[in-house]
C-alpha cells in the first residue's frame, strides 16, 4: 500500500529518509490535503529506471518484430556475428 504522506512531516528528514530505504517504493506527500510531491531513496529510483529501460527495449524488440513479421534463429545470428568480428 502506498505511503502517503503531509508535507509538515518533511520537517523530521531522519524519519522520512528511514521510510524511504525501508519501504523501498514512492513516498507520497500531500500539500492541504492534494498529492504535491512524490520523494524515494536513490535506490529505488536507479531500480526503477532500470525496469523502465528494460520495458522500453522489450517494446521496441516487439514492435520490430510486428513490422517485420521475421524472427531469426538466435545460434544463426550469433554465428553470423562470430563469423563478422572474429572471421571464424
Amino acid at each position: 500500500m502506498p505511503q502517503i504522506r503531509p508535507i509538515t512531516d518533511l520537517r523530521n528528514t531522519n524519519e522520512i529518509s528511514d521510510l524511504c530505504h525501508a519501504k523501498k517504493e514512492p513516498i507520497f506527500i500531500t500539500k492541504n490535503g492534494y498529492g504535491d510531491l512524490v520523494i524515494m531513496s536513490i535506490e529505488t529510483f536507479d531500480s526503477m529506471l532500470e525496469d523502465r529501460e528494460l520495458d522500453t527495449a522489450i517494446a521496441e524488440a516487439e514492435a520490430e518484430y510486428t513490422s517485420d513479421d521475421q524472427l531469426i534463429d538466435a545460434r544463426e545470428a550469433l554465428s553470423s556475428l562470430k563469423r563478422k568480428q572474429f572471421g571464424k
